[in-house]
């Protein structure tokens, strides 16, 4: 299997593939695949997978930086989600997906991510305790028109205590995922201090 890893955010530059079928040209039907996992995937991934393990992806960071007017908030009220965004690092899970399973969750996971145009799909280096990986990770696109640029604290505290959508409470969304991030042995500060600041100590 042959997938390029682009560099940095130099892989934001191509063209973003139309198409489940467009994503794993070069796949060759019997490797299994990564994925990984940084937010609401973490604790709610929604397919089968074969092996987990923590992984870091550089150049880039976990941010509460996506509107969501479905899912975790709706138009009068819009929720926030996370994006990877550029900078720093991400410490996350890559889930190692059957050859098998992968037309099907492959086509799942591009429903559930791809709807509105908000990330875009890569495949990127998953640097794990035992090897580094190829992994297909949603960057934040931020050309989108969710992109969340420059929120006040008091705007995104407001956002995430008040918004309700399709899938439940804002609230709810971002408690889980640092729930998720300390049971893996994830320390993500940026995360707890805002889980503080709500006034939900972590526990």
């Amino acid at each position: 299997m042959s997938l390029a890893v682009p560099a940095g955010c130099a892989g934001l530059a191509k063209a973003q593939p139309a198409s489940v079928e467009e994503l794993l040209v070069g796949w060759n039907g019997t490797d299994d695949l990564w994925v990984f996992a940084y937010g609401s995937l973490i604790w709610h991934p929604g397919f089968a997978w074969r092996e987990r393990r923590l992984a870091t992806v550089r150049g880039y960071h976990r941010s509460l930086c996506l509107w969501s007017h479905d899912h975790r908030g709706s138009p009068d009220n819009p929720g926030l989600v996370f994006g990877l965004d550029r900078g720093g690092c991400c410490r996350g899970v890559a889930f190692q997906i059957a050859a098998c399973d992968v037309p099907a969750v492959f086509e799942a996971l591009w429903r559930r991510e791809m709807v509105t145009g908000a990330y875009t799909p890569r495949w990127l280096a998953c640097h794990t305790e035992q090897a580094p990986v190829r992994g297909l990770v949603f960057l934040l696109n931020r050309a989108c028109q969710e992109y969340a640029a420059d929120l006040s604290d008091d705007r995104l505290l407001a956002s995430v205590r008040n918004a309700v959508g399709h899938s439940g409470p804002c609230l709810d969304y971002v408690v889980e995922t640092e729930k998720a991030l300390r049971a893996h042995g994830i320390d993500d500060w940026r995360l707890g201090e805002l889980v503080r600041r709500l006034g939900l100590q972590p526990c």
